[in-house]
């Protein structure tokens, strides 16, 4: 047997994910707006195209500045929804967080599909799979989770095949090798895994009128983009099947 992936797992994974998620402790006087806080207003205002960062700095006033940095020009309650976001990834938040994520994205999910961009979309539907109001809210976020957190580390090392990603692979190169644990492999033309992960997970959002409205947006938002995981295997499905029919094409033919 191999050495393993990830020596000491699973304590050692557990140890390390728990240090990335301590407290973003703020000082005297930071914080989050209250509950009630005006959306509409913060919807319309715009952050700054450029903004001091705070000396000294607690760990709340350093990720706030990196936030609004990455979205100056961008609404005011496009980058508290991100802080938020920040917040709910520890161990844990202001107790306000949660709750007032929930009513963002209750009031002003329009507004906000319309303004950020699918990074921050994907952020803020995985935030419900630990914080969601509803178990169907939580298992909404989960499943995104899941879904996407692969799709970005398996699109991540296909790049180093130095292909780009809207480039299928050929069909006439693959390799014998075993998939991992042993799995079965995955037939091209008759097998139905891509369809049956898709049409679950997207079935679960359609009945999910929060996070799961969110998750349409982007399963959507997937469908449509040329540089997936699930558009190459549809790229090398009508490439084998057209493999296929020129090779009956000419066995008809020299047999005519």
């Amino acid at each position: 047997m191999s050495d393993p992936t990830y020596p000491g797992a699973p304590d050692s994974l557990i140890e390390t994910w728990n240090l990335r998620r301590r407290p973003l402790r703020g000082a005297r006087g930071e914080g989050l707006p209250p509950l009630d806080t005006d959306l509409k207003a913060l919807l319309s205002a715009r952050v700054p195209a450029r903004e001091e960062p705070p000396e000294p700095a607690s760990a709340h006033a350093l990720k706030r500045h990196e936030i609004r940095r990455e979205l100056a020009g961008f609404s005011e309650l496009a980058a508290l929804n991100a802080l938020l976001i920040a917040h709910l990834r520890k161990t844990r938040a202001p107790h306000p967080a949660a709750r007032l994520f929930r009513r963002i994205w209750t009031e002003e999910a329009e507004a906000l599909l319309a303004e950020l961009p699918p990074r921050w979309l994907i952020s803020s539907v995985i935030t419900f799979g630990d914080h969601g109001r509803t178990e169907d809210q939580r298992r909404v976020g989960l499943a995104m989770n899941m879904l996407f957190s692969l799709m970005k580390l398996y699109e991540f090392e296909r790049l180093y095949s130095g292909l780009p990603p809207d480039r299928a692979f050929r069909t006439l190169r693959k390799s014998r090798a075993a998939l991992p644990l042993d799995m079965p492999a995955f037939s091209l033309l008759s097998g139905g895994l891509d369809i049956n992960l898709l049409a679950q997970v997207w079935q679960m959002a359609r009945d999910e009128p929060v996070a799961g409205r969110i998750a349409c947006h982007l399963l959507q938002m997937l469908n449509d983009d040329p540089r997936g995981l699930f558009r190459r295997i549809g790229l090398m499905r009508e490439d084998l099947r057209a493999l296929r029919a020129d090779k009956a094409a000419r066995r008809a033919a020299a047999a005519g």
